[in-house]
């Protein structure tokens, strides 16, 4: 989970050797490969090209894509790859050509790109490390009330120059980046747009005592209430209900008039029969 998943052709999956001699002689897990260089150049290049950070785990290429050279053009997907965070999932042949699913290899890469890139998205990184502890205290606890109280915290420290010039689905895109990236950071388990016969849930989080179901609506675009409408009569819950772990839908709905959250609707999964 940690330090296998590099791919670049075929089924064989391989580690990365210097992250796992680091893990044998400190005797824990950490991002060792990560920590001897930070990516300013990757992190700088995906938040001026407004990349949105859940698209980067699941997106597809071709060989001309990622054999590409020239750094002032080259695509981010061949970057990532070509610097080794993001590898070949899987590999599909359409109209005779190769084409391939890009993804992070394994959790090393996942954590720690999205702490990078979640401070450059707030621009505020010594207040990062508590308010991801509040909110990962909070989802372990499955306390409603500090989950709202974590995510005003974390919005909070939100750039105002975000907030100006940018049109609705860029606003949109930027709030769902900070969300996923938090998650992501904190270690865990994400799914962005998850489909179902009910259709297309924004995100999943799953965590040791409970799986988080989120949806996201900007209140300029969409009635009071709308998310967690959604959430409920759609009945996204029904998917996960065999995980035979605790359900909370979470509807966020964000203002850009008021440059903050505008709500949070924390409830609980009931089944079709109440209970």
């Amino acid at each position: 989970e940690w330090y296998n998943g590099y791919s670049w052709l075929g089924d064989a999956r391989l580690y990365n050797p210097f992250a796992l001699l680091q893990l044998f002689d400190r005797r824990r897990f950490g991002a060792w490969w990560f920590e001897t260089g930070t990516p300013k150049f990757l992190v700088d290049t995906l938040i001026q090209r407004g990349v949105p950070s859940p698209s980067l785990d699941d997106t597809v290429a071709d060989d001309e894509l990622l054999s590409a050279f020239d750094v002032n053009r080259v695509a981010v997907e061949a970057l990532l790859f070509q610097t080794g965070y993001l590898t070949i999932k899987a590999e599909r042949e359409l109209a005779g050509q190769p084409m391939y699913r890009l993804g992070y290899p394994n959790r090393e890469v996942r954590q720690a790109l999205n702490q990078q890139l979640l401070g450059a998205l707030l621009q505020d990184e010594a207040a990062q490390p508590n308010i991801r502890f509040q909110l990962a205290s909070a989802l372990q606890n499955g306390d409603a009330s500090a989950i709202k109280s974590s995510f005003k915290a974390l919005f909070a420290s939100i750039p105002y120059e975000w907030h100006t010039n940018n049109d609705i689905a860029k606003f949109e895109g930027y709030y769902a980046s900070v969300f996923y990236s938090c998650f992501a950071a904190l270690g865990y388990r994400i799914t962005v747009e998850d489909s179902s016969s009910h259709g297309r849930l924004d995100m999943a989080v799953e965590t040791a005592n409970g799986i988080y179901l989120f949806e996201f609506k900007v209140v300029e675009g969409a009635s009071a209430g709308a998310a967690m409408k959604q959430l409920v009569e759609r009945g996204y819950a029904d998917k996960y209900r065999a995980h035979g772990l605790p359900l909370h839908l979470v509807a966020v709905e964000f203002s850009r008039a008021a440059r903050s959250i505008a709500t949070v609707e924390v409830a609980a999964a009931t089944a079709p029969n109440g209970r």
